[in-house]
C-alpha cells in the first residue's frame, strides 16, 4: 500500500462560500450545494476542503482515489507556528509525519492537524476517535500527542473502518468495475503494447513540440495529424504492434481519441514535475519570474525553481505556467500560492527571488518581491543582471542625441531594404558579387565554412544583443546595402519610398554615420561578452560581479587607449567605400546649425571629447548605477566565497555576517561554531591542491561535495549553497516563453491552459522527461479517471 500513499503533487482550491441567516459563513451541505468539481484542481490544504458528501455523488469515489493517490498533505519543511498553552509555547512538530506517516495531514490554513483517511470515509460514531476534531475542525491541542493514539483506536475504531474502506478502494481487484470487466490476459497483454505504443508516440510529439492532430482524422484522410501517422507509421514498422493497434484494436479500446492523448501527456507532466519536486527535496531554493502574453492575448506567467543539487551543481528547473488574469503583484502572489500549496512547496524554505524588473514585480511598497519578503523577509531579491545591462544600454542610446540618431537611421535603413522580397533577393545577390571579387583579389579566403550568406539583422528593442548583431551584418554589407538604397531611389514605387531611400543614402554615404556605426560596434562588442555570459543558467553572483567589472574595465581601457585605433578603422572603412574622411585639425561644422554665437572648436574636439569619451563615459556611469546592487553588504559578503587565486578573496568576519543573513539556519550558538569551522576550513583547503584550479562558486560546491568536505565543514557548504540560490538572470524563464510560442502558435491558439502547461513541463525539461520510463507513466495513467469511463 505504500505506492499508493507516496506524496504527490497537491493542488489548492478555495471552497465555496455559503452564510447563514445572520450572515456567518458556513460549511456547504450536500442539500445546499454540490459544487463542480475540476478533478486537476482539487483542494490539497485540508483546512480548505469541503465535504467529501458534498460532492455529487458520481464523484465522490473518483475524488477519494485521486486523494489517495497524492497522499496526506505534509508540508514537512514548513515553519510551523508557535501557540501559547498556558505559560508554554507549543506547535505542530513535523516529526509525527514520520509516525503516522500515512493519514496525518497538517493545514497551512488552520494551523491544525487532520486525518485523511477519516475525511475519505468518515462513519459517524458520535464523538469517537475525536468526533469531527480531525475532519472538519482540526486538531490543534499540541501539548496532548497521545491524542493521536486515541483517534486510531481499536481494530474495529472508525479510524479504522475508514482505512479498511481506502484499502477497498484503491485494490483495482475488488473495484466493481474492475471485476465486471475481467478479460484474458491475451487481451491484457495486447492492452499493454497498445498503451505503450500510444506513449512512445506522444513521447516524440512532446520532445519535439510539435502538434497533436490534424484538420482531417477519419480513415480516408490522406493527413490525420502527427500522433495517428505516426502511430500508423510504429504499426507498419512493427508486426506486434500492428496487430492490437488503429483498425485492429477494439473499438472502444483503440487508445487513439483526443481525451486519451490528453490523459497521458497529463501523466508525463505529473510524474515530470514530481521528479522535479523530489530533486529539490528539502532544500533551499529560489523563484524566477517573468510574464508574458500567449498568442492568444493570455497573460501567463512562468516560474522556475533554482536550488543546488545532490552533487553541488546549480540547478534551475521549470516548474509551470500560469494563467493570471491580471498581473497586478497581489494577482501574482495568488497565483504564486497556489502553485507551491499543489506542489507541495513552502514559501519559508524560499531564499531568492529574481524578476525581469518590470514595475509590477518590483515596486517598492506594493510589487511581489515586498509582499514575498513580507511573508518571508529571507527571500532575497536580486534585480536580473541581463536586463540591468539592457537598461544601461537603452540609457545610452536615449541620452546622446548623435547615437540616438544612429539607431533611428540603421531601423529605417533595415525596413527599407528588407521590406520586401525582392529587394532582399537583390542585396543578397549584391553581397555575393562582392564576396566573389573579394575572393578574386585576394581579399578573402576561400574554404569550408567560410564566406557563408548572410543577411541584414534586424534589431529588437528588448534584447540589446540583437543591436550589436544588425551593427556588424551593415558593415558586412554596407557596399550591398548602398547598392539596394541607390536601385530604391530610382525604380521605387512611389514618390515616397523614393524620398527616404534618398535621405538614408545621404545619411550613410557621411563620416559621422560611419564614426557613430563603428563606435556602438565597439562598445557593444564589450557589452556583448557580458550579456552572453548572464544568458547561461549556471551563472553565480560572483561571476557576474567580475564580469560586469570585466566590462568596466575594458570601457576605461578603449576611452584611454582606444581612439586611434578606432580612427584609423572608422578612416580605413571610409576610404574602402568612397566616403570623404574629415581632417580631425579642421573647424567642425555642425549640420543643420547657424555658424553665427557658435563656439569655434576643431573636428578633434567633437568626434574626441563630445562624442568618444562622451559615449563611454554615459556608459560607464549607467554601468555603475545600474549595478548598484552588487555593492550592497550581501553580496559583498558572497564574494568572499570565491575561491579564485587560492582564495584570496576570503574574509571571515564577512562570511560570518553573511550568515547573519539568515538566521533561521544560522542560530546563536552555531554562529560561534562557524567561526570556528571557517578558520579551519580555508587552512584546510588551501593547503589542497584538488582546490587551487577553481574558478567559481560553483565549482567549488561541486568539489566538496566530490571531496565530501560538506560533510566535513556542514555549515561552510551551507553559507556556499545559499549563495549559489541566489539568482542572476531570468534568461531560463525567458526559455519557457520561447518554448510557449513554439508550442501555442497561430495554428494552435485553442490549446487549452492546462495542456499548454503539461506540454511546456515535458518539452523544456527533456531530460527528467526522458528518465521516466513508460511503466510509470502508465501506473500513472491507470490511477487517472478518464473522461469515457473505459478504463
Amino acid at each position: 500500500m505504500d505506492k499508493y500513499f507516496k506524496r504527490k503533487a497537491m493542488t489548492d482550491l478555495q471552497p465555496p462560500i455559503l452564510k447563514n441567516d445572520n450572515h456567518d459563513q458556513v460549511q456547504p451541505t450536500s442539500k445546499s450545494i454540490q459544487p463542480e468539481v475540476n478533478l486537476t484542481d482539487l483542494p490539497a490544504d485540508p483546512g480548505l476542503r469541503i465535504r467529501i458528501s458534498n460532492y455529487n455523488p458520481n464523484d465522490q469515489d473518483e475524488i477519494r482515489r485521486l486523494y489517495l493517490q497524492k497522499g496526506p498533505c505534509q508540508p514537512r519543511n514548513h515553519d510551523f507556528p508557535y501557540t501559547k498553552f498556558g505559560k508554554q509555547l507549543r506547535r505542530f512538530n513535523p516529526a509525527w509525519f514520520n509516525e503516522y506517516g500515512s493519514w496525518l495531514e497538517y493545514s497551512i490554513r488552520k494551523d491544525a492537524a487532520f486525518c485523511l483517511y477519516c475525511y475519505l470515509f468518515r462513519i459517524d460514531n458520535g464523538e469517537q476517535a475525536g468526533g469531527e476534531s480531525f475532519v472538519v475542525e482540526g486538531f490543534k491541542n499540541w501539548k496532548k500527542k497521545e491524542k493521536f493514539e486515541v483517534h486510531v483506536g481499536e481494530p474495529n475504531s472508525a479510524h479504522n473502518q475508514a482505512f479498511t474502506a481506502c484499502q477497498d478502494l484503491m485494490n483495482q481487484k475488488q473495484h466493481i468495475r474492475t471485476v465486471m470487466r475481467k478479460q484474458s490476459d491475451q487481451s491484457r497483454r495486447d492492452y499493454r503494447v497498445r498503451l505503450n505504443a500510444s506513449i512512445d508516440c506522444i513521447r516524440f510529439i512532446l520532445r519535439q513540440g510539435l502538434a497533436f492532430r490534424g484538420h482531417g482524422e477519419s480513415e480516408d484522410s490522406n493527413n490525420k495529424g502527427n500522433f495517428l501517422e505516426l502511430l500508423q507509421f510504429l504499426s507498419n514498422h512493427n508486426e506486434s504492434i500492428r496487430n492490437v493497434v488503429l483498425q485492429n484494436a477494439p473499438e472502444n479500446l483503440k487508445l487513439t481519441a483526443p481525451d486519451i492523448q490528453k490523459d497521458i501527456v497529463s501523466a508525463v507532466a505529473t510524474e515530470t514535475t514530481n521528479t522535479i519536486i523530489n530533486g529539490v527535496g528539502d532544500a533551499l531554493f529560489a523563484i524566477l519570474i517573468d510574464e508574458s502574453r500567449d498568442i492568444s492575448i493570455k497573460e501567463q506567467m512562468a516560474v522556475v525553481l533554482r536550488y543546488v543539487n545532490k552533487q553541488g551543481s546549480v540547478t534551475e528547473r521549470f516548474l509551470g505556467i500560469v494563467h493570471v488574469h491580471e498581473t497586478t503583484a497581489i494577482s501574482l502572489k495568488a497565483a504564486i500560492d497556489e502553485l507551491f500549496s499543489k506542489h507541495g512547496l513552502s514559501i519559508s524554505r524560499l531564499r531568492g527571488q529574481g524578476y525581469d524588473g518590470a514595475s509590477n514585480m518590483q515596486g517598492e511598497f506594493n510589487g511581489l518581491k515586498t509582499l514575498i519578503m513580507k511573508e518571508n523577509k529571507y527571500a532575497f531579491y536580486v534585480h536580473c543582471f541581463a536586463h540591468q545591462l539592457q537598461l544601461a544600454l537603452v540609457a545610452v542610446a536615449r541620452k546622446h542625441s548623435q547615437i540616438c540618431s544612429l539607431f533611428s537611421t540603421v531601423s529605417n535603413m533595415v525596413n527599407v531594404v528588407g521590406s520586401s522580397c525582392k529587394r532582399h533577393d537583390i542585396l543578397q545577390e549584391k553581397q555575393v558579387d562582392k564576396i566573389i571579387e573579394a575572393l578574386k583579389s585576394g581579399e578573402l579566403l576561400s574554404g569550408q565554412g567560410l564566406n557563408q550568406e548572410t543577411s541584414l539583422k534586424r534589431a529588437g528593442d528588448t534584447r540589446w544583443g540583437s543591436h550589436y548583431g544588425t551593427l556588424l551584418s551593415l558593415i558586412v554589407m554596407f557596399s550591398s546595402v548602398i547598392s539596394v538604397l541607390e536601385i530604391v531611389v530610382t525604380d521605387g514605387f512611389s514618390m515616397e519610398k523614393r524620398g527616404d531611400a534618398l535621405n538614408l543614402l545621404k545619411l550613410a554615404q557621411t563620416f559621422d554615420f560611419v564614426f557613430d556605426l563603428h563606435l556602438m560596434k565597439t562598445i557593444l562588442g564589450i557589452t556583448n561578452e557580458l550579456s552572453k555570459a548572464l544568458q547561461r543558467k549556471e551563472q553565480d553572483i560572483v561571476n557576474a560581479m567580475s564580469l560586469v567589472q570585466v566590462s568596466k574595465q575594458r570601457l576605461q581601457m578603449m576611452r584611454d587607449n582606444g581612439w586611434d585605433s578606432l580612427l584609423i578603422e572608422v578612416s580605413s572603412f571610409c576610404a574602402k567605400e568612397n566616403i570623404p574622411v574629415l581632417n580631425m585639425d579642421d573647424k567642425f561644422v555642425a549640420p543643420g546649425r547657424s555658424r553665427r554665437h557658435v563656439e569655434e572648436i576643431t573636428n578633434l574636439h567633437h568626434y574626441r571629447a563630445e562624442l568618444f569619451y562622451t559615449t563611454i563615459d554615459m556608459q560607464i556611469q549607467e554601468l555603475n548605477n545600474r549595478f548598484t546592487e552588487v555593492t550592497t553588504e550581501l553580496l559583498l559578503c558572497v564574494a568572499c566565497l570565491n575561491p579564485s587565486n587560492s582564495f584570496c578573496a576570503f574574509d571571515k568576519q564577512k562570511l560570518i555576517r553573511l550568515a547573519e543573513f539568515y538566521p533561521v539556519e544560522f542560530s546563536t550558538i552555531q554562529l560561534m561554531a562557524l567561526d570556528n569551522q571557517l578558520e579551519t576550513y580555508i587552512i584546510d583547503i588551501r593547503s589542497n591542491s584538488e582546490f587551487s584550479e577553481l574558478e567559481g562558486i560553483n565549482n567549488l560546491a561541486e568539489k566538496m561535495i566530490k571531496t565530501k568536505k560538506d560533510i566535513v565543514y556542514p555549515l561552510v557548504y551551507l553559507l556556499v549553497t545559499l549563495a549559489l540560490i541566489l539568482p542572476v538572470a531570468t534568461a531560463t524563464v525567458e526559455r519557457a516563453f520561447s518554448a510557449m510560442k513554439i508550442l501555442k502558435n497561430r495554428l494552435r491558439n485553442r490549446m487549452g491552459d492546462e495542456l499548454m502547461n503539461d506540454c511546456l513541463v515535458a518539452y523544456i525539461e527533456k531530460d527528467i522527461f526522458d528518465s521516466i520510463d513508460n511503466e510509470a507513466i502508465i501506473q500513472r495513467f491507470q490511477n487517472m479517471k478518464t473522461r469515457r469511463g473505459q478504463l
